[in-house]
């Protein structure tokens, strides 16, 4: 009998879950994990906001039922996303909003609804990107290319270059995949005017913008970090807006996100929503209900939504406290490392600079985990061991 699972070969690591894998195997008493993307309190732990707990006890007295949602979930949630994210920028009914399980579940039926209805588009992301990305539309079978986005410096925008590609090299129609705002993997973001030049190109060209929005409220704030977005949308009729809450409402387990659609009329969005309906039947057929029920109950209630913007300012605050502290304390370590452009980028990645060999020697002599690329998740640093952590990056430079 031939067996048929017995040639499949062994799937490398995920480059990042697999950092997390060793980091919780190592026994370095100052061990530090900054490769995986989520918020960390002082002690290291990932903590539940406490509007979220207030939200679910309401949930907890209040739930009639277990059934299924809609295919496109929860119609109060929607709403909720539409106001969050566009507030007034588009008119409601142009916007075809799709609960999904996470910022990721967003973008794998966008994907697959490019797929379908627009077979004949490529995307084309910046480079670098989250290394998702290009994995999520490969699978989907969706062509894509890059954009140049990191200056040659590896700390600044090059807006320049792309602009350049997308002017030369974009096709009229391709879709550009944008970073709303706290780019992921570098921290680099366009200033309000880069994007008034990104949105005058996606117009020019008729490209298609499909936005990811993962991190509203950590770059800026709530409605400072839609500024990218909403400038978009002022020049074109239609995009993609891929959005999670993972981050800014601390429910990473809960996969809670949204896919919505902005169409040129009320007609074409009703449309769409259909064929993005079809894509999640087909997927996972509707999404869950808990983490949804969460937003929509924190959103719905003053109390509750005040104490959340509270909670998330606080988060945002203590990511840039870290990063000054991180950049004063470089300058104390006997070597006068000058890391002052960390201070320019936003959330909680930034690009750091640290080469491959430079990572490695970290890991292996400090056990301090930081992905390849020197890509490091500043909300994972800790103000305890920020001398230790400084004094070890001082060393392998």
């Amino acid at each position: 009998m031939s067996h048929r699972f017995s040639n499949i070969e062994t799937a490398p690591p995920d480059a990042i879950l697999g950092l997390t894998e060793a980091f919780n195997a190592d026994s370095n008493p100052d061990k530090l994990n900054l490769s995986v993307g989520v918020y960390k309190d002082e002690s290291g732990k990932t903590p539940i906001l406490q509007s979220v707990k207030a939200a679910e006890k309401k949930i907890l007295e209040t739930e009639a039922t277990k059934g299924y949602l809609p295919i496109d979930g929860s119609p109060d949630y929607a709403a909720d996303v539409r106001n969050l994210v566009f507030g007034d920028t588009v008119p409601q009914d142009r916007v075809a909003v799709v609960q999904t399980p996470g910022g990721t579940g967003g973008l794998r039926v966008a994907a697959d609804f490019m797929r379908t209805q627009l077979p004949q588009v490529k995307i084309w992301m910046p480079n670098p990107t989250w290394a998702n990305h290009p994995a999520i539309f490969t699978a989907a079978g969706v062509p894509s290319d890059t954009y140049r986005y990191l200056a040659d410096d590896r700390t600044s925008l090059d807006l320049d270059g792309m602009l350049q590609t997308l002017r030369e090299s974009a096709s009229p129609g391709d879709v550009v995949l944008l970073h709303g705002c706290c780019h992921n993997p570098t921290g680099i973001d366009p200033t309000p005017e880069d994007w008034k030049q990104i949105a005058a190109v996606v117009q020019e060209k008729q490209l298609l913008p499909l936005i990811d929005f993962a991190y509203q409220g950590f770059g800026d704030g709530i409605e400072a970090d839609a500024t990218g977005l909403r400038t978009v949308l002022a020049h074109t009729d239609e995009a993609l807006v891929c959005t999670s809450f993972s981050k800014n409402f601390g429910l990473y387990s809960e996969r809670v996100g949204a896919i919505s659609l902005v169409a040129a009329s009320a007609a074409d969005a009703t449309a769409a929503r259909s064929q993005l309906k079809r894509a999640v039947r087909t997927n996972y057929s509707n999404p869950p209900r808990h983490g949804g029920s969460i937003v929509a109950t924190i959103l719905s209630d003053e109390a509750l939504t005040a104490q959340w913007k509270e909670e998330l300012e606080a988060m945002r605050v203590r990511i840039t406290r870290l990063r000054e502290q991180f950049v004063e304390t470089m300058k104390t370590t006997g070597k006068g490392h000058d890391f002052e452009f960390l201070l320019r980028q936003k959330g909680m990645f930034s690009y750091s600079g640290l080469t491959p060999m430079q990572v490695d020697e970290l890991k292996a002599k400090y056990g301090i985990y930081i992905v390849g690329s020197g890509r490091i998740n500043v909300a994972g640093m800790s103000e305890t061991k920020m001398q230790y952590f400084c004094e070890s990056v001082a060393s392998v430079l």
